[in-house]
């Protein structure tokens, strides 16, 4: 099937059809692309598990046009949900609040909790209200690439990780370029569950109060596992003063092993690697860092080194996303 451009109406009407028939469609938001399906449907959602090869028990997020449509999914949004959902949707945070009973359990895997994301993108936002249209209240949809990979950020990449079979609109290079931030509004105080490129400050500005740490009781959320986010090659991460001696380590190790470098300075020209500027601009890293991640595979590199970046809170999302990456 080829890919349709998102930006034809009648394109949208053909991807809104088939979720209302419960098929599977890939499309872009202004995080990444993510691939979907009508989520009051448990068995078009069980296509999403079997697509990625996902565990069962990895709960998705649920996509929804507006406030409105999120009402059919939680019996209430919580004060803290409803004050973020004003001031950041359309927007890249998820909210986790409460699930109503007996609706979309198999995208909440069976959670007394669901996640919902009103996305900041005109082909998605289109899709969902043309789907709500025809009786699709939210798409759940988790990246749209195999369980545990780099997710994608173009629709070539999904193509090229899911095949040509699949419904894929095309809405250009997604604008933030790594996954939603998301907050835990289920309970009495807010949770950071996952950091994204919405800066946390701005969240905390919002709520007038601090955003806590994940601990043990806190739900089971997308892009929570240690490993995650990963390339074929091998990730490795230094801080700037140690990255050039681990990579001429790295090559005296093994002399056939192609080496690539994403790092603010460029390595020494006696140094052959195959090297990628990281931007000084943590928006910017954010946007280019899975499609650089899937370059150096596409290029056949076996062992990419990247430097750690900065430790400022604008950062939070990047070093989350490098640190599962190279987590084996």
């Amino acid at each position: 099937m080829p890919i349709l451009h998102g930006d034809v109406p009648a394109n949208i009407h053909t991807a809104a059809c088939a979720l209302a028939e419960g098929a599977l469609v890939a499309f872009p938001t202004e995080t990444v692309y993510g691939l979907g399906a009508r989520a009051d449907d448990d068995t078009a959602v069980a296509a999403i598990f079997a697509a990625k090869g996902r565990p069962a028990d990895h709960p998705l997020i649920v996509h929804v046009g507006d406030a409105t449509a999120a009402a059919q999914f939680t019996p209430g949004m919580p004060a803290l949900a409803t004050e973020l959902a004003a001031h950041f949707w359309p927007g890249p945070v998820t909210l986790i609040v409460p699930r109503w009973p007996g609706v979309a359990a198999a995208a909440a895997a069976g959670a007394a909790t669901i996640g919902l994301r009103c996305p900041d993108h005109p082909v998605a936002l289109a899709l969902l209200r043309a789907a709500a249209k025809l009786g699709v209240a939210g798409v759940a949809a988790p990246s749209a690439n195999r369980f545990g990979r780099v997710s994608p950020t173009r629709a070539a990449h999904v193509l090229a990780e899911l095949g040509n079979e699949l419904l894929i609109l095309d809405g250009g290079d997604c604008r933030e370029g790594i996954e939603s931030a998301i907050v835990d509004c289920s309970r009495e105080q807010p949770y950071l569950l996952r950091p994204g490129t919405l800066d946390r400050r701005r969240i905390e500005a919002v709520l007038g109060r601090p955003l806590l740490l994940p601990d043990d009781t806190s739900p089971v959320v997308p892009g929570s596992l240690e490993s995650h986010y990963a390339p074929l090659a091998e990730v490795r991460l230094a801080g700037a003063d140690h990255l050039i001696a681990g990579v001429m380590h790295a090559q005296r190790a093994d002399p056939r092993l192609r080496l690539g470098i994403y790092a603010r300075q460029p390595p020494p020209t006696a140094v052959p690697v195959d090297y990628r500027r990281m931007p000084d601009n943590a928006v910017l890293a954010a946007h280019e860092l899975f499609s650089v991640l899937r370059q150096f595979d596409d290029d056949g590199v076996g062992q990419i080194w990247v430097e750690w970046p900065p430790d400022d809170l604008d950062w939070d999302g990047v070093r989350d996303r490098l640190r599962r990456a190279s987590t084996s």
